[in-house]
């Protein structure tokens, strides 16, 4: 379903045309299994299967959703009622954003939203994280909350970590935000320092295939989850407080550098140090993080400091929709 047809929907479903259309895609992961929670480099690129999101901003603290992929009407949601691991159904994922931005402390006060999504389910294609970075980057806009597309990835995975309770790195929803058209994004995941490497297959007469094998995974449970129980458990600093039970924080605006000097697992079922959960939330009685061992990488970007468009997109319109365009912002 194309981006007016989402729009039309939404207008069919709520009685008013939304405030605007966002997109955000999958993702196919070139080097790096299993090392976005393990201090390790991945490079990512995005696909062109996306989830898309038609949002308007709502006033009464009440979040109604809506997915054109899965049958059923609107399910109405109260934002104070939101608690983690309450609900085990698609609407965790867009409802756990919400809840994340609220605990960071961003004014969201409701939204209608209608979701659909070409990214298939449980392939391992990042079908949830793009679901998460298309509604982060609607409320992000319509509340104007001026967070960078890395910082709404880590609120991304705070969601998926603590709402959801499965227990993803910081990966898939960096590529998700972050990736950009025509390349590989190089991520760094002890300083989430990133860089854009041109990918552009097609200039080259090559073609990358990406088969579906007819597996299926889910985050939350199964084989996913007993290869990270087995790493975190081959870690030297296993006595790290789980982030569950660390004070709310009062700000997600930290640094990169900041953040990796204040890691804590964001996954109540682990006790990692590093990158496998929300950066700015920590125990304050935690002890120091020891540091990474040396090692050579490509010279990377912090993320503060890109400012090229990001694969993922939004749209708007007044009375006459306008072409689709791509929305600069920082990442």
């Amino acid at each position: 379903m194309g981006a007016q047809q989402v729009r039309e929907r939404f207008a069919e479903l709520y009685g008013a045309e939304p405030e605007g259309v966002w997109a955000a895609p999958g993702r196919v992961n070139l080097i790096g299994e299993h090392t976005d929670y393990n201090d390790g480099f991945v490079m990512p690129f995005a696909l062109p299967h996306q989830a898309t999101a038609a949002v308007s901003r709502r006033t009464d603290g009440v979040l109604r959703l809506h997915s054109a992929d899965v049958e059923g009407g609107i399910v109405e949601l109260r934002l104070d009622a939101l608690a983690p691991q309450s609900d085990e159904n698609w609407t965790a994922y867009p409802a756990g954003v919400v809840w994340a931005l609220r605990q960071a402390g961003h004014e969201i006060t409701g939204a209608d939203i209608h979701l659909s999504s070409t990214v298939p389910t449980g392939a391992g294609l990042s079908s949830s994280a793009s679901l998460e970075v298309v509604i982060a980057l609607a409320l992000g806009d319509l509340y104007d909350l001026g967070l960078q597309r890395w910082q709404l990835a880590r609120l991304c995975q705070r969601a998926e970590n603590v709402y959801v309770g499965a227990p993803t790195g910081i990966m898939d929803q960096t590529a998700s935000a972050c990736c950009e058209s025509g390349h590989a994004l190089f991520l760094d995941t002890r300083d989430l320092s990133q860089q854009q490497i041109p990918f552009d297959l097609a200039a080259e007469g090559l073609r990358l295939l990406v088969v579906d094998t007819q597996v299926k995974h889910a985050h939350s449970g199964g084989e996913y989850g007993k290869r990270r129980a087995g790493c975190e458990r081959a870690r030297p600093c296993s006595a790290w407080t789980p982030c569950a039970t660390s004070p709310t924080p009062t700000s997600t605006r930290l640094s990169p550098a900041s953040a990796t000097r204040r890691r804590s697992s964001a996954w109540s079922g682990t006790s990692s140090p590093r990158t496998s959960g929300w950066s700015a939330w920590w125990p304050s009685s935690a002890p120091a993080r020891p540091a990474p061992s040396a090692r050579s990488s490509p010279r990377a970007t912090p993320p503060s400091a890109t400012t090229s468009a990001s694969h993922a997109r939004s749209w708007t319109w007044s009375s006459t929709p306008p072409s689709r365009t791509a929305r600069s912002a920082p990442v």
